[in-house]
Protein backbone atom coordinates (compact mmCIF):
# COMPACT_ATOMS: atom_id res chain seq x y z
CA UNK A 1 0.00 0.00 0.00
CA UNK A 2 2.75 2.33 0.73
CA UNK A 3 4.48 1.92 -2.80
CA UNK A 4 1.42 2.49 -4.71
CA UNK A 5 0.64 5.76 -2.51
CA UNK A 6 4.33 7.06 -3.45
CA UNK A 7 3.73 5.70 -7.08
CA UNK A 8 0.50 7.69 -7.49
CA UNK A 9 1.86 10.68 -5.46
CA UNK A 10 4.82 10.59 -7.72
CA UNK A 11 2.44 10.81 -10.40
CA UNK A 12 0.47 13.82 -8.95
CA UNK A 13 3.56 15.53 -8.64
CA UNK A 14 4.89 15.27 -11.95
CA UNK A 15 1.10 16.44 -13.29
CA UNK A 16 1.98 20.02 -12.14
CA UNK A 17 2.76 21.48 -15.37
CA UNK A 18 5.32 24.65 -14.09
CA UNK A 19 5.17 25.71 -17.92
CA UNK A 20 1.58 26.34 -17.81
CA UNK A 21 1.70 27.93 -14.26
CA UNK A 22 4.15 30.66 -15.38
CA UNK A 23 3.08 31.29 -18.80
CA UNK A 24 0.09 31.93 -16.74
CA UNK A 25 1.62 34.19 -14.43
CA UNK A 26 2.85 36.21 -17.65
CA UNK A 27 -0.82 36.11 -19.12
CA UNK A 28 -0.54 33.70 -22.06
CA UNK A 29 -1.26 29.73 -22.36
CA UNK A 30 1.85 28.19 -23.05
CA UNK A 31 -0.13 25.59 -25.42
CA UNK A 32 -1.26 28.58 -27.49
CA UNK A 33 2.50 29.85 -28.27
CA UNK A 34 5.37 28.85 -30.06
CA UNK A 35 5.80 25.36 -30.55
CA UNK A 36 2.86 24.64 -27.58
CA UNK A 37 4.71 22.71 -25.88
CA UNK A 38 4.80 23.14 -22.37
CA UNK A 39 8.31 22.59 -21.59
CA UNK A 40 11.56 24.63 -20.84
CA UNK A 41 12.60 25.11 -24.45
CA UNK A 42 8.94 26.87 -25.67
CA UNK A 43 8.80 28.87 -22.42
CA UNK A 44 12.68 30.16 -23.29
CA UNK A 45 11.91 31.00 -27.06
CA UNK A 46 8.79 32.73 -26.23
CA UNK A 47 8.84 34.09 -22.40
CA UNK A 48 12.45 34.78 -22.17
CA UNK A 49 15.48 32.96 -19.59
CA UNK A 50 14.19 33.84 -16.14
CA UNK A 51 10.30 32.01 -16.61
CA UNK A 52 12.56 29.39 -18.57
CA UNK A 53 14.61 29.07 -15.56
CA UNK A 54 11.86 28.97 -13.14
CA UNK A 55 9.96 26.22 -15.51
CA UNK A 56 13.72 24.23 -15.33
CA UNK A 57 13.72 23.81 -11.81
CA UNK A 58 10.50 23.17 -11.15
CA UNK A 59 10.16 20.62 -13.66
CA UNK A 60 13.35 18.86 -11.92
CA UNK A 61 12.16 19.09 -8.92
CA UNK A 62 9.36 17.02 -10.03
CA UNK A 63 11.65 14.07 -10.50
CA UNK A 64 13.65 14.72 -7.72
CA UNK A 65 10.62 14.93 -5.42
CA UNK A 66 9.04 11.48 -6.79
CA UNK A 67 12.24 9.61 -6.88
CA UNK A 68 12.31 10.17 -3.37
CA UNK A 69 8.92 9.51 -2.63
CA UNK A 70 10.04 6.20 -3.84
CA UNK A 71 13.02 5.61 -1.97
CA UNK A 72 11.09 6.30 1.60
CA UNK A 73 8.29 3.82 0.39
CA UNK A 74 11.02 1.84 -0.35
CA UNK A 75 12.80 2.33 3.54
CA UNK A 76 16.26 3.08 1.54
CA UNK A 77 16.75 6.96 2.60
CA UNK A 78 20.25 6.05 3.36
CA UNK A 79 21.66 4.31 0.62
CA UNK A 80 24.88 5.65 -0.59
CA UNK A 81 25.03 4.21 -3.92
CA UNK A 82 22.78 3.49 -6.59
CA UNK A 83 23.23 -0.42 -6.22
CA UNK A 84 21.35 -0.02 -2.69
CA UNK A 85 18.63 1.87 -3.85
CA UNK A 86 15.61 0.73 -4.19
CA UNK A 87 13.87 -0.32 -7.58
CA UNK A 88 11.27 1.66 -5.83
CA UNK A 89 12.98 4.96 -6.34
CA UNK A 90 13.16 4.55 -10.02
CA UNK A 91 9.48 3.31 -10.63
CA UNK A 92 8.58 6.33 -8.75
CA UNK A 93 10.82 8.35 -10.53
CA UNK A 94 9.59 6.82 -13.70
CA UNK A 95 5.73 7.84 -12.51
CA UNK A 96 6.88 11.23 -12.10
CA UNK A 97 7.90 11.34 -15.79
CA UNK A 98 4.48 10.27 -16.94
CA UNK A 99 2.59 12.37 -15.10
CA UNK A 100 4.93 15.02 -16.57
CA UNK A 101 4.28 14.09 -20.16
CA UNK A 102 0.75 13.36 -19.39
CA UNK A 103 -0.53 15.39 -16.69
CA UNK A 104 -3.86 14.42 -15.01
CA UNK A 105 -4.44 18.05 -14.18
CA UNK A 106 -4.34 19.23 -17.94
CA UNK A 107 -5.74 17.11 -19.69
CA UNK A 108 -2.99 14.57 -20.29
CA UNK A 109 -1.25 17.30 -22.51
CA UNK A 110 2.34 17.11 -20.84
CA UNK A 111 5.99 18.27 -22.14
CA UNK A 112 8.65 15.81 -22.98
CA UNK A 113 9.96 14.51 -19.37
CA UNK A 114 13.57 15.88 -20.12
CA UNK A 115 13.56 18.13 -17.22
CA UNK A 116 12.35 15.95 -15.19
CA UNK A 117 14.07 12.94 -16.04
CA UNK A 118 16.58 14.79 -14.81
CA UNK A 119 15.35 15.36 -11.38
CA UNK A 120 15.27 10.90 -11.26
CA UNK A 121 18.53 10.83 -12.07
CA UNK A 122 19.93 13.78 -9.59
CA UNK A 123 18.72 11.85 -6.71
CA UNK A 124 19.40 8.41 -8.08
CA UNK A 125 22.86 8.47 -9.75
CA UNK A 126 24.12 11.91 -9.33
CA UNK A 127 27.21 11.15 -10.82
CA UNK A 128 25.09 10.54 -14.06
CA UNK A 129 23.27 13.54 -13.89
CA UNK A 130 26.71 15.46 -13.74
CA UNK A 131 28.32 13.93 -17.11
CA UNK A 132 24.33 14.43 -18.42
CA UNK A 133 24.87 17.97 -17.73
CA UNK A 134 28.13 18.76 -18.89
CA UNK A 135 27.83 16.69 -22.26
CA UNK A 136 24.46 18.17 -22.85
CA UNK A 137 25.74 22.39 -22.29
CA UNK A 138 28.38 21.61 -24.72
CA UNK A 139 25.88 19.56 -27.42
CA UNK A 140 23.59 22.66 -27.05
CA UNK A 141 26.69 24.96 -27.72
CA UNK A 142 27.64 23.96 -30.29
CA UNK A 143 23.87 22.45 -32.47
CA UNK A 144 21.86 25.41 -30.93
CA UNK A 145 19.34 22.81 -31.04
CA UNK A 146 18.21 21.46 -27.55
CA UNK A 147 15.96 18.18 -28.79
CA UNK A 148 19.24 16.77 -29.95
CA UNK A 149 21.63 17.45 -27.11
CA UNK A 150 18.45 16.21 -25.24
CA UNK A 151 18.32 13.03 -26.95
CA UNK A 152 21.49 12.14 -27.13
CA UNK A 153 22.11 12.92 -23.36
CA UNK A 154 19.03 10.88 -22.48
CA UNK A 155 20.30 7.64 -24.47
CA UNK A 156 23.80 8.43 -23.28
CA UNK A 157 22.72 8.22 -19.56
CA UNK A 158 21.42 4.26 -19.93
CA UNK A 159 25.62 3.25 -20.15
CA UNK A 160 26.47 5.65 -17.82
CA UNK A 161 23.68 4.36 -15.35
CA UNK A 162 24.86 0.71 -15.61
CA UNK A 163 28.93 2.12 -15.67
CA UNK A 164 27.75 3.42 -12.18
CA UNK A 165 26.03 0.28 -10.95
CA UNK A 166 22.09 0.25 -11.81
CA UNK A 167 20.95 -3.11 -12.44
CA UNK A 168 18.00 -5.02 -12.57
CA UNK A 169 14.73 -3.88 -11.88
CA UNK A 170 16.33 -0.25 -11.32
CA UNK A 171 17.71 -0.36 -14.80
CA UNK A 172 14.41 -1.55 -16.45
CA UNK A 173 12.70 1.59 -15.05
CA UNK A 174 15.49 3.58 -16.15
CA UNK A 175 15.18 1.82 -20.05
CA UNK A 176 11.49 2.84 -19.48
CA UNK A 177 11.60 6.44 -18.41
CA UNK A 178 14.34 6.86 -21.33
CA UNK A 179 12.04 5.44 -24.00
CA UNK A 180 8.60 7.36 -22.78
CA UNK A 181 11.06 10.56 -23.14
CA UNK A 182 12.54 9.59 -26.84
CA UNK A 183 8.81 8.78 -27.56
CA UNK A 184 7.74 12.01 -26.83
CA UNK A 185 10.06 13.85 -28.98
CA UNK A 186 9.26 11.69 -31.71
CA UNK A 187 7.88 15.02 -33.70
CA UNK A 188 11.24 16.44 -33.26
CA UNK A 189 13.13 14.02 -34.63
CA UNK A 190 11.00 14.34 -37.82
CA UNK A 191 11.88 17.67 -37.84
CA UNK A 192 15.77 16.89 -37.30
CA UNK A 193 15.47 14.94 -40.29
CA UNK A 194 13.72 17.53 -41.96
CA UNK A 195 16.35 19.85 -41.13
CA UNK A 196 13.20 22.30 -39.74
CA UNK A 197 14.48 21.95 -35.65
CA UNK A 198 13.80 24.97 -33.53
CA UNK A 199 17.05 26.40 -32.50
CA UNK A 200 18.10 27.53 -28.75
CA UNK A 201 17.73 31.61 -28.77
CA UNK A 202 20.99 32.90 -28.44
Amino acid sequence: MTIAIALVGAYVVGSIDFAVIIARMHGVDIHEIGSGNPGTSNVLRTLGRLPAAMVLIGDTMKGVIGASMGAIAGGLVSATTPSELSQWAFAAGFAAVVGHCYPIFHKFKGGKGVATGFGVVIFTVWQVALVALLVWVVLARFTKVASISSLIVVVLAIPLAIWQGVTGLSLMWMVLTVVLIVWRHRANIGRMLEGIEERVPT
